[in-house]
């Protein structure tokens, strides 16, 4: 029973927060600004609370708390990452704006906590989550301070970060959480919960443009490209997903997965493109190295590695992520280069040493505090599950018979 911790926990940090917002940061002043980017901004919140809800809703006996507790944490997350942000403004003595952009950039954060949850998944408790969601958000902002602040790169950029640090920071978290037993078979699909799950994937493909324009100033472009290689992702996730089947038919996983490998791969050069056979390519791309990956990520990585990615974070963000990071170097280099003729090679070649530089930092920074968090994660304070215990719905939630029997 978790009676005795997880709603006072809840109790404590709504508290906080909320004297948070009454007493404020000094030096930062509230005001409300006016907004016309309400449809984006819902759109977000569809693909971050409903969308990825279902999308992780793959395990058979852990719906209700795929559901539930994704919901419990992106409404705890986007408060924690509104306070972050008012940090953030104060390190640097300016002035923030309670309105749609910063809670835009509270919902795009959180979306690092969503992804990390992926790789977890069935494994932590309430209350570890509650503390992963915590600690992965002031680190994330961490990270971003020191991208925006010393690698001088564009705020809209760091945010979109979240895909990289989400992912290697789950992977980094998982790690540190004991293997379940062998003969545990909670942990596998059916095909109801695939479907529910294809169906959050679904939104979340619909969505991704208004998530990859929400931040940058081109919004145009950045919802065309987006949406482009989104669907040239999708077509070929089908056409991989029939050549790499031994009897050539679909594969359920594959697709949910691979349809959304465009929308990571293209979200740092989505406002950069001007061409749309190139994000129609980096879809391709993101598919490729999604379905390809999954085959060398599942087979020889994580034996090795004794990794236990639950919906498979790493092959569907965080490859398509770092071939995405690749990507905005590489389209720098040429486009700059082509402007400048190739005269100012010195300053090309910061560029892009800043771009990788933050790449790398942000990697790093997820990593290491990953593998922090996942041992604050096991102290017996914060009860952890027994391994017998992994993904089940009966630990956590009233259900009936019927339900768990199915």
């Amino acid at each position: 029973s978790f009676r005795c911790s997880v709603p006072w926990l809840i109790l404590l940090l709504q508290a906080l927060l909320l004297l948070r917002s009454f007493l404020g940061f000094p030096a930062v002043r509230d005001t409300y600004s006016s907004s016309d980017s309400y449809p984006e901004f819902q759109d977000v919140n569809h693909m971050v609370i409903f969308g990825f809800g279902f999308f992780l809703m793959v395990l058979r006996r852990y719906g209700f708390s795929s559901t539930g507790f994704n919901f419990l944490l992106v409404v705890l997350g986007v408060q924690c990452s509104m306070l972050a942000e008012d940090l953030l403004v104060f390190l640097r003595e300016g002035q923030n704006e309670v309105g749609l952009e910063s809670l835009a950039r509270a919902f795009v954060s959180v979306t690092a906590v969503v992804i990390s949850t992926g790789a977890v998944l069935g494994r932590a408790n309430p209350v570890q989550l509650i503390v992963m969601t915590l600690v992965e958000i002031i680190f994330f902002y961490v990270s971003r301070y020191i991208n925006e602040t010393f690698l001088e790169v564009q705020e809209h950029l760091t945010g979109m970060h979240v895909f990289l640090f989400g992912a290697y920071f789950g992977l980094a978290l998982a790690s540190r959480f004991p293997e379940a037993p062998p003969g545990l078979d909670k942990n596998r699909s059916t095909p109801k919960s695939e479907l529910f799950s294809v169906l959050g994937t679904v939104f979340v493909w619909v969505f991704w443009p208004s998530f990859n324009s929400i931040l940058p100033s081109f919004k145009t472009r950045a919802v065309i490209n987006t949406y482009l290689a989104l669907a040239v992702s999708a077509v070929a996730a089908f056409m991989l997903s029939a050549l790499t089947s031994k009897d050539g038919k679909f594969r359920m996983a594959q697709i949910r997965s691979a349809v959304l490998a465009g929308g990571v791969t293209i979200s740092y050069t989505a406002e950069r493109i001007h061409h749309p056979w190139i994000a129609m390519i980096l879809g391709l791309l993101g598919t490729g190295i999604t379905i390809l990956g999954s085959h060398c990520v599942q087979r020889c990585f994580n034996p090795a590695l004794k990794l236990q990615d639950t919906s498979g974070v790493h092959f569907t963000f965080g490859l398509p992520a770092v071939l995405g990071a690749v990507a905005a170097v590489v389209l720098l280099v040429v486009e700059d280069g082509i402007d400048t003729r190739w005269n100012e090679l010195s300053r090309l070649g910061y560029d892009a040493f800043v771009y990788i530089a933050a790449f790398c930092q942000t990697i790093s920074t997820a990593l290491i505090t990953g593998l922090i968090t996942g041992l604050i994660l096991n102290i017996k304070l914060l009860k952890a599950v027994h391994v017998s215990k992994y993904f089940d719905d009966q630990f956590y939630w009233e259900v009936s018979f019927k339900i768990i029997s199915d």
